[in-house]
This record gives structure tokens, C-alpha cells and sequence, in this order.
């Protein structure tokens, strides 16, 4: 607006109507799933929040758009309706797309190393530092002769000078 002049109905506004639109957009992106009690809504948000996007690599059902995931989202809000547990939803998740459904993967032989390699990584790296540290404490420092002894108090009466 220019100063001392007014401003002109309908000229201007299309920055409002850009960010409407796109408020319409997301508000439609949206799921609005109808839940019996609150309970049930609780554990809905949970379960979305516990599996993972088939299509996103590392994205949770709750914070993907992919169309999967919105399919996924249908069928977990169908399953708490139809009055399955929180483990039969997973079961059902894990039968249908396997272990990169679930954030944290079931203990099988197929994902043991999953589960066993970094806290036995981590116990083999403990134990080194352990080792280099016993070690370098068990070793004295060498006595240094006579001769040595002058040469270090010359070289650090030339660097001081």
C-alpha cells in the first residue's frame, strides 16, 4: 500500500489465496479416522508410529505421505475395529511385508546377527581399549643415560636463547 492512498478491494490478495490453497491442500492430506474411545485412538497412534513405510526407507506410517502408507494407516484403523491386539495388527504387518515393516525387527535366525553383532562389536572394542590401556600402563618410561641427560638440557638452552 502506498502511503495516503487506499487500498483497492480485490487487488493484492493473491499471496492470501496462495496460502489458503495450500492450507486446503494439507488439511485434506489428512487422515481423520473415527475411533470408539480414546483408548483405542491411543493405540492406533501408536502402532502407526511403530511401523515403518514399505515405500519410504525410513519413514514411520504416521509421518508418510505415500499412498501406501495411507492404505497401511486404512488397515490398521480397520484391524483396532475389528477388535484385534496390538500383536495380531503387528502379525499381520510383519505376515504381509516381513521384518522392514517393524522398527524393531522380531528375534529370528534371519535377523539374529541383527540383534547379536553390535553389542558383541561393542564388548570386542571395550576389551581392546582395556588391553592398550593395561599395556601402556605396565610399561615404564625408559631411563635415559648421562649423556642423553646434557644433550636435552643443551637443546633446551638453545630453544629458550
Amino acid at each position: 500500500m502506498i502511503a495516503g492512498r487506499p487500498r483497492m478491494p480485490g487487488r493484492g490478495g493473491w499471496p492470501h489465496a496462495l496460502l489458503l490453497g495450500a492450507m486446503a491442500l494439507l488439511l485434506g492430506a489428512i487422515d481423520a479416522y473415527e475411533f470408539p474411545d480414546a483408548a483405542t485412538a491411543e493405540r492406533y497412534r501408536n502402532l502407526i508410529a511403530e511401523l515403518r513405510c514399505p515405500q519410504c526407507l525410513n519413514t514411520n506410517l504416521a509421518g508418510s505421505d505415500a499412498m501406501i502408507a495411507q492404505d497401511l494407516r486404512r488397515e490398521v484403523h480397520r484391524l483396532l475395529l475389528d477388535g484385534a491386539t496390538d500383536e495380531e495388527i503387528l502379525d499381520y504387518m510383519y505376515q504381509r511385508y516381513g521384518d522392514f515393516v517393524l522398527y524393531r525387527p522380531r528375534f529370528t535366525a534371519g535377523t539374529s546377527l541383527l540383534w547379536i553383532l553390535p553389542p558383541a562389536l561393542l564388548a570386542v572394542g571395550l576389551a581392546c581399549v582395556v588391553v592398550i590401556v593395561r599395556r601402556n600402563r605396565r610399561v615404564p618410561p625408559a631411563p635415559i643415560s648421562d649423556a642423553e641427560r646434557q644433550r636435552l638440557a643443551e637443546l633446551t638452552r638453545e630453544r629458550g636463547s
